[in-house]
């Protein structure tokens, strides 16, 4: 049996691979969506489900004003003492010289639990991890941030003991690893294995450069030794593989006595232009040769075996369009509808809202029946309060569709169907109210890199009186069209060429981007009357692919 890659597809990075006897979990980070870390289940390896997000409440995880791509980074999870422990980075300010980031841990008995409120930990630095030694004692590692003018940012890895009891850190801090000539030092997990412990770091930055390093000592606090072939797993050397930025690895020993690595990928596809934007005033996007990584980065699997008291990965270095699988028998999970009709009373876990959760004021499935209401908030710019729900693109290829009823009364309302990746990129198909027309009316609008347009512009659709709208997106690879209904049956299209590389961290590079395109039902009151939108249906159909998306 071969296991292919990614086992999570879309927007999923930074995975943290833990196993609780049979089951393996991996927690992955979400930035700045809510609620905070996904946490997929498998049985085998091979099939995953989405089983939970912990961070489900403001007092956990409260992301009000955070930038685009702040928020949750590099979950670590592990399972000891009878509990499961979840260690997170909450990214408060992502640029320049200082780092505002602050570090937390949660626990809960059961994986999919009511998790503990956050024990606040340090702000050192990010991507914390919890290690539990033999005797015991455990200890928080981080990247250690240095903000000081010419000095490399990245000044090491440093771990402190921390005391569950009086839920603090206690003794001194102290840097135990200060990298190797990749840079960029970060993602530390630490495992102990035959007397050893070994120190897995990402490095290179999260890139085109990315790599998964490792390191061992007798002691923990080092000095530590680097594998005899650095790095464990990359894809830096060979820029023409379909997999890029491998890098930021966890290591789990399954029930079966096998050994794998879980490590983070990208899919690349070209994009038409290398330049940013339709404005002239940007400065040119220094760009990969392989394009675009529009899906994010995902996560990936890698077979490792044992050698001379190392672990290597099975082949080479270089990432894998599957495995094997270990020896455990293959367990495959429901598949996930294509439709949602709005008639539970919870939403479907695919879906996640921007920074904070959205109480009954803004989101409610209960006002009508069948039918999930948004109360407009404010615009795709504010880092506060957004009537956004979305879900991740896990393919190139797909259509998404939502029916909406609204009614707005000027032209700051708007509600309807956009394909969103951060503030400053993304596009929107929408119900407005047209004063040339004096009618509700079909709009569109585009932001690119903060450039704004509305294709539509002098040309808007008007609606029929009390009719309600369908609207679709279809994602055909790189380019993307939207379409609009009135009678569920005849779908009109707007001739209009979007192209998807534009929902990417490489073509927002500069800004701190790292998360992925979703597409998703919003509504904006930018009066603040808080104008409702009922949606009737979302649904999200997976095509086949004549590539490897």
């Amino acid at each position: 049996m071969k296991i292919e890659n990614p086992i999570l597809r879309g927007f999923n990075p930074d995975p943290c691979i833990c196993r609780h006897g049979e089951d393996y979990y991996i927690a992955t980070s979400t930035f700045e969506w809510f609620p905070g870390v996904q946490i997929h289940h498998s049985r085998d390896l091979k099939n995953w489900r989405l089983l939970c997000r912990p961070l489900d409440r403001i007092s956990q995880l409260d992301m009000r004003g955070n930038p685009d791509s702040g928020g949750v980074w590099a979950p670590a999870l592990s399972y000891y003492d009878g509990l499961f422990w979840l260690i997170y980075t909450d990214a408060k300010s992502t640029r320049g010289a200082f780092k505002d980031n602050h570090n937390y841990l949660v626990t809960c008995d059961t994986i999919d639990g009511k998790w503990s409120e956050p024990i606040y930990l340090n702000s050192s630095g990010f991507d914390p991890s919890l290690f539990h030694d033999d005797d015991g004692r455990k200890y928080i590692a981080n990247m250690f941030w240095n903000h000081r003018v010419g000095e490399h940012s990245f000044h090491g890895v440093v771990i402190q003991q921390y005391c569950h009891e009086a839920k603090r850190l206690i003794g001194e801090p102290q840097i135990i690893f200060k990298g190797t000539e990749f840079m960029v030092t970060e993602a530390p997990h630490i495992y102990k294995i035959d007397g050893w412990y070994y120190l897995v770091t990402a490095e290179g930055g999260t890139g085109w450069g990315h790599v998964a390093s490792i390191a061992r000592s007798r002691d923990l606090r080092g000095p530590y030794e680097v594998h005899p072939a650095n790095p464990l797993i990359t894809s830096r050397d060979d820029i023409d593989f379909p997999f890029q930025k491998a890098g930021h690895a966890s290591i789990v020993q399954t029930h079966t006595d096998e050994w794998y690595a879980v490590y983070l990928m990208s899919r690349p596809i070209e994009g038409e232009h290398h330049g940013r934007g339709s404005s002239s005033t940007h400065a040119p996007l220094t760009q990969h040769k392989q394009g675009f990584c529009v899906l994010g980065r995902e996560s990936a699997i890698k077979k490792l075996e044992w050698r001379d008291g190392w672990p290597w990965s099975v082949g080479s270095s270089l990432p894998n369009l599957a495995v094997d699988a270990p020896k455990m028998t293959e367990h495959l999970w429901p598949k996930s509808p294509t439709k949602d009709d709005f008639d539970s009373e919870a939403l479907d876990i695919n879906f996640q809202t921007l920074r904070i959760p959205l109480g009954e004021d803004i989101l409610t499935l209960k006002e009508r029946t069948g039918y999930l209401r948004l109360y407009g908030r404010e615009s795709f710019a504010s880092t506060f309060t957004q009537a956004l729900v979305a879900r991740r693109w896990q393919t190139l290829f797909f259509d998404a569709a939502c029916k909406v009823e609204f009614m707005p009364t000027n032209l700051q309302h708007s509600a309807g169907l956009t394909c969103y990746y951060n503030t400053m990129n993304w596009t929107a198909i929408y119900i407005t109210w047209s004063e040339r027309m004096n009618c509700r009316a079909i709009d569109m609008m585009i932001a690119d890199y903060a450039q704004f347009s509305q294709p539509l512009s002098g040309k808007e659709i008007p609606i029929p009186y009390d009719a309600s709208v369908e609207f679709k997106v279809e994602v055909r690879g790189g380019v993307y069209y939207y379409f609009y209904s009135f009678d569920s049956k005849k779908w009109h299209k707007i001739d209009v060429k979007l192209q998807s590389f534009k929902l990417s961290d490489d073509y927002t590079a500069g800004t701190g981007s790292f998360t992925g395109a979703f597409v998703g039902m919003f509504c904006q009151d930018l009066s603040g009357t808080r104008k409702h939108a009922d949606f009737d249906y979302f649904l999200y159909d997976e095509k086949s692919s004549p590539q490897v998306f």
